[in-house]
């Protein structure tokens, strides 16, 4: 196949423009990391809608005002999990967030009764959707703000080193994989070898490793663990998210970067290893 420097150049753009705005938003302060996510989490939410739509062949008003309810009231879960208040707003975030799950799910329900459970297939989907998008990039918001820490520096490590984790994994899988691969991982992802995924985790873990050793921002004992954790957990998420894909018959999940994919596309592998990682750090740390 001829090299095409004009699809070169699209994938490049986007990537530059992708991380300055993945670095601006992680490392300003928690407001850019609450910006950032919930664009990423809205994001993530249409194109799971999409995928939904696609697997049962459906769509109208209805079942996109009842997948924004959804949507809102996972944002709302995002707002419970962080300890944050505005000077401006009369009340915490956390409360501002409870009240927004009411009355998104009063909307969801209320909606549901007057249509006669007329989107009763997509219900599920909708609350899995709830699980999968909504209380994962909540406990990473979490994970950011929580004020208890041995040191008030790890609620910006951490989430960084969970983020971190996942890129340096699917970059060395992808890289040790196109060189040693030949053993297939899964049917869902025929590129996917085991030698690829092996080499991204253990590369992954020595890379964090070192990092926490020479720097001494993070027990190394913690900083494996974590990346251990990210790197098995981040595997089976991008599993999870092409069998999505594949069960709606689509190739991508959308097109929020040119050339490289969708939000879920972009961060599939986070959506479940922030969950992972959040309860290590909860239940041992």
């Amino acid at each position: 196949m001829a090299f095409n420097w004009q699809t070169f150049r699209t994938r490049a753009l986007s990537s530059v423009v992708f991380v300055a705005v993945m670095a601006a938003g992680l490392l300003w302060n928690e407001w850019s990391f609450l910006l950032l996510f919930s664009a990423v989490h809205f994001g993530c939410w249409w194109e799971y809608y999409r995928l939904v739509k696609h697997m049962h062949q459906r769509e109208d008003d209805g079942a996109k005002s009842l997948m924004f309810c959804f949507a809102l009231l996972g944002w709302g879960l995002m707002l419970i999990f962080t300890q944050m208040q505005l000077p401006a707003l009369l009340y915490p975030l956390p409360e501002i967030g409870l009240g927004m799950v009411m009355a998104a799910l009063a909307a969801a329900l209320a909606m549901l009764v007057s249509r006669k459970n007329k989107y009763g297939k997509m219900v599920p989907a909708f609350f899995a959707g709830l699980l999968y998008i909504s209380l994962s990039l909540a406990l990473l918001m979490g994970l950011r703000t929580r004020q208890d820490y041995p040191q008030a520096a790890y609620a910006l490590i951490i989430p960084l080193l969970v983020i971190v984790t996942n890129w340096i994994n699917d970059t060395m899988a992808y890289i040790v994989g196109s060189l040693i691969g030949k053993t297939p991982f899964s049917p869902i992802s025929p590129k996917k070898t085991w030698e690829g995924t092996i080499g991204g985790a253990v590369l992954a873990v020595l890379t964090i490793s070192l990092v926490a050793y020479f720097s001494g921002l993070l027990p190394v004992g913690h900083a494996a663990a974590l990346a251990a954790l990210g790197a098995i957990s981040g595997t089976y998420g991008d599993l999870f998210e092409s069998k999505l894909k594949r069960m709606a018959g689509v190739k991508d999940s959308g097109t929020m970067m040119p050339g490289h994919g969708g939000f879920l596309d972009r961060f599939d592998s986070l959506l479940l290893s922030a969950t992972v990682c959040a309860v290590y750090v909860g239940v041992v740390m």
